[in-house]
């Protein structure tokens, strides 16, 4: 892999890895093709943000060119959260489409009384971007999840719905007419954290009340104390998952 042409920085081994993993999936599924227009989802998370990034570089790298439009949906506990990804995005030249909703409040509120509030709040969240996509005539949504994601999905569905089932690096929506990527599903979280202090990205606090106080923290906690056992059992189970998640990914439909 040749970084030559990203001009702006001299790449880190982190974000070597950020751009190389990423691109490596991106060709082994084919997940993009010239003319594509990619809707970026960014939560303001240090996940979404570094992918923005990677697709922004990788623009200069792929020999074909494709769109990138950065999508945020601000939950609405902090109406003035987002600011510094619109000096970002208008800083590096990155389309932006960002508005506040209700999401949030309206998550944790009695009209929510049957799903938790992450759940609501997520779906809520989905459907604009849907939305969004089907205004702008976009072809791909991106989706910031890492490996680290999968692993922990995966052993929550097996432990808590008995489906063998992680996250799928690509898949159509809307019978085609829209695509879901996960371009850095096989890259690891410790990498993406350091490349993102590296390019010195704006990411800002989660406001969210129930943030770190879902079901998914405490399959993340159960993880990090099983992985610190032994340190074969992460990388076994970072090993086989992602071999096994491209595996599905490349076979036929």
């Amino acid at each position: 892999m040749s970084f030559k042409r990203i001009k702006e920085e001299k790449a880190t081994y982190a974000q070597k890895v950020c751009v190389g993993q990423t691109g490596k999936l991106m060709r082994q599924l084919e997940m993009l093709s010239p003319g594509s227009k990619v809707g970026v989802a960014i939560s303001g998370g240090v996940d979404s943000f570094v992918m923005l990034n990677v697709l922004r570089l990788r623009q200069r790298i792929v020999p074909f060119k494709f769109d990138v439009l950065a999508l945020h949906v601000n939950p609405g506990f902090d109406p003035a959260s987002h600011l510094p990804l619109i000096d970002w995005c208008a800083d590096k030249g990155v389309a932006l489409h960002a508005e506040v909703t209700d999401h949030g409040p309206k998550a944790h509120s009695p009209e929510n009384r049957k799903a938790s509030a992450c759940f609501y709040c997520a779906m809520l969240r989905r459907t604009r971007l849907f939305q969004l996509c089907e205004r702008y005539g976009l072809t791909h949504l991106a989706i910031g999840h890492n490996a680290d994601d999968l692993v922990v999905t995966f052993f929550m569905n097996l432990f808590q719905t008995g489906r063998v089932q992680g996250l799928s690096a690509s898949e159509p929506f809307f019978g085609g007419k829209l695509q879901m990527i996960r371009p850095m599903l096989t890259v690891e979280k410790e990498h993406i954290k350091r490349a993102a202090r590296q390019w010195g990205l704006p990411i800002w606090s989660n406001p969210c009340p129930s943030a770190g106080n879902t079901r998914r923290s405490d399959f993340e906690g159960w993880l990090k104390e099983m992985f610190a056992r032994d340190k074969r059992f992460r990388a076994n189970s970072f090993g086989a998952l992602t071999r096994w998640q491209l595996d599905s990914g490349l076979r036929p439909a």
